[in-house]
């Protein structure tokens, strides 16, 4: 029986265990001398005749005594042997952290009781958000597209005839919760080698992977417990797509790589093969969130590609969760060139309805001018936020300062979390998440 191998030699269990066994045996005598019970009669009757022997008279009140003595170092023994054996456990899975086994503990109880969020989308915008919220809830579905078709995984995608697994594995590795050497080895890309430079290599794992079991989504599953991540990762479709766009001069642009490097207004992006089907788990999770959260990234090549699976588009319309676009903080040339906060709301309504958001956050906060020195040589500027117009699309407006200050104008993963979680907190005042925010804003990281 597995509950034999506790006995085991070398486990250094079983000396612990008898200690905790003597101690609960002792508190069970100090209770029989002390209140005079009958339970172990005849070891009782054995102690008290030695006490008689020791002092020539029986005592009550010496009885509960050497009974409160007994029972002493009974507790004594129990706590002592149940923590040496607690100690052996850590030891053994965990031998460099056992001081932080606690705040583990802790963290993760919390982290269980946050609310449900469904994020969308893809690219580099995804991730990014994703590193805040799982500091928030470990409740997390985090659907991403598969539209992609350039660098390793458009490869991939062609010679192994998979579906491409960049997006995924930089979601995968946003949520992951383990060791900071596993995620430099997912992200490591070769640049050297004939077949493997521009490669990654988590990208050539979830490939190999999804090949040894015969299932992408196998594979994706099974990568996520390699890199113990706070959530799950679902593809938003397991077809094979093909991402389009038609520009406002009519041209017909395929592929989804393309439409990125293409200069042209996009006035509609659309699916080649037309509507295709979601994973039953992907409608399941937006059925059962507290919020859906759209972007930040991409407009048309990360966002609305997932939304266009229509199964997508109507579970979240018909969900009764808190809707949030995170609007890009940049416009991206050739894609959103001069739009503005209303423009990429616009578009998702002219794709899927007006039904699909409730609130749009944007960034109030000052962009230093060294950066937008930067994005202004390549075509981009700051989104504006357009008031008027996004009241006449009857959109909440949520401004936060959401920037992050670095070498690109990109969304602080913290700030943009807190924001959306605060929000749902407010909305469906949820007194048991409170805690997550003060857990939140003492971390050592918060300063960064």
């Amino acid at each position: 029986m597995k509950l034999f191998k506790w006995l085991y030699p070398g486990l250094k269990i079983k000396r612990w265990l008898v200690l905790s066994i003597i101690g609960i045996l002792m508190i069970s005598i100090g209770l029989t001398v002390m209140l005079g019970f009958e339970f172990l009669g005849l070891l009782e009757g054995k102690l008290l005749t030695f006490i008689y022997s020791l002092t020539g008279h029986f005592s009550e009140w010496l009885n509960i005594i050497i009974g409160l003595v007994i029972m002493g170092f009974g507790f004594v023994f129990v706590t002592y042997g149940i923590t040496k054996m607690i100690n052996s456990i850590i030891e053994a899975l965990l031998p460099e952290n056992e001081e932080e086994l606690v705040e583990l503990i802790y963290q993760q109880r919390h982290l269980k009781r946050g609310p449900e969020i469904v994020v969308i989308g893809g690219g580099t915008g995804l991730p990014t958000m994703l590193r805040g919220i799982k500091e928030f809830t470990s409740n997390i579905t985090a659907v991403v597209t598969v539209a992609d078709d350039g660098g390793s995984s458009g490869v991939l995608r062609d010679e192994l005839n998979i579906l491409p697994p960049g997006d995924i594995r930089n979601c995968l590795v946003s949520l992951a919760d383990t060791e900071e050497l596993m995620e430099k080895l997912f992200q490591y890309r070769f640049k050297a080698g004939e077949e493997l430079a521009g490669h990654s290599f988590g990208n050539l794992f979830i490939a190999t992977l999804s090949k040894v079991i015969g299932d992408f989504e196998k594979a994706v599953k099974k990568s996520s417990k390699v890199l113990a991540i706070k959530g799950r990762v679902l593809p938003s479709t397991l077809e094979d797509i093909i991402l389009c766009a038609e520009t406002e001069g009519k041209r017909i642009i395929e592929g989804e790589s393309n439409i990125s490097e293409s200069d042209e207004r996009i006035k509609e992006v659309f699916l080649k093969s037309g509507d295709c089907n979601s994973l039953p788990e992907v409608i399941e999770a937006i059925k059962e969130a507290d919020a859906v959260v759209l972007g930040p990234g991409s407009l048309y090549t990360s966002v609305i590609p997932n939304l266009l699976v229509s199964d997508i588009s109507k579970a979240i319309k018909e969900s009764e969760a808190l809707k949030i676009y995170n609007c890009n903080i940049m416009t991206q040339p050739g894609e959103t060139t001069d739009y503005t906060a209303a423009d990429h709301v616009q578009a998702l309504y002219d794709h899927v309805g007006s039904e699909i958001v409730d609130y749009v956050l944007v960034n109030n906060e000052e962009i230093p001018a060294e950066l937008l020195a930067k994005y202004e040589e390549e075509g981009a500027k700051p989104v504006e936020v357009d008031f008027k117009e996004l009241e006449s699309l009857d959109i909440n407006l949520v401004e936060a300062p959401l920037l992050n200050k670095e070498d690109l104008v990109r969304h602080n993963p913290h700030k943009l979390a807190e924001v959306i979680i605060k929000l749902i907190i407010k909305l469906n005042e949820g007194a048991d998440q409170r805690s997550l925010i003060d857990l939140y804003l003492r971390d050592k990281y918060r300063g960064s």
